[in-house]
């Protein structure tokens, strides 16, 4: 370990810049649902929980009846 670091083209922020159309947020859920959300994408052999949130928000959206 060095003794000194020099920090003077250091960058604050996120180190993965967030891509086009997505937000970074912070959220607090309970533990139940995001394990939920880890199970299923473990048992679907990996992927990305976050990813899970966004089809399950689309196919919720989808079955939304609009009344007339």
């Amino acid at each position: 370990m060095k003794k000194e670091y020099d920090f003077s083209k250091g960058k604050r922020g996120a180190i993965d810049p967030t891509p086009p159309g997505k937000t970074r947020i912070t959220i607090r859920l309970d533990n139940d649902v995001l394990d939920w959300f880890w199970q299923q994408v473990h048992l679907a052999g990996g992927g990305n929980y976050q990813t899970l949130i966004d089809v399950l928000r689309n196919k919720v959206n989808l079955s939304i009846v609009t009344i007339k």
